[in-house]
C-alpha cells in the first residue's frame, strides 16, 4: 500500500521565520479593529438599504451585494485570524 505523505515529510514546504511576539499581537489587534469596523459598517449599510425604499434601486443592488460579501468576510475571517495571531500559530490542525 502506498504511504501518505504529509507536509512534514517535505523539507522546506512551509519555511518559518522568527517573528517577535509583539508583532503577532499588533497584527491581531489591527485585524480585530478592522473586523469590528467592517462588521458594523456593512451591517449598517445592509440595514439602511432594507429599511429605505428610495435606496432600493438597481444600481444599489451591486453595492448591497458588495456589503453582504464584505460583511460575511468580516464575520468569518477576522475571528480566525485574530485567534491565530494571539496563539502565534495555526490552531485549527492539518484539516482546518
Amino acid at each position: 500500500t502506498p504511504q501518505k505523505m504529509t507536509m512534514q515529510d517535505v523539507p522546506g514546504a512551509f519555511p518559518t521565520v522568527d517573528v517577535p511576539d509583539h508583532a503577532h499581537y499588533t497584527i491581531g489587534v489591527v485585524i480585530l479593529i478592522v473586523g469590528i469596523t467592517g462588521t458594523l459598517g456593512n451591517f449598517l449599510v445592509i440595514y439602511t438599504f432594507c429599511r429605505s425604499r428610495s435606496l432600493q434601486t438597481p444600481a444599489n443592488i451591486f453595492i448591497i451585494n458588495l456589503a453582504i460579501s464584505d460583511f460575511l468576510m468580516s464575520v468569518t475571517q477576522s475571528p480566525v485570524f485574530f485567534t491565530n495571531s494571539l496563539h502565534k500559530r495555526w490552531i485549527f490542525g492539518e484539516k482546518g
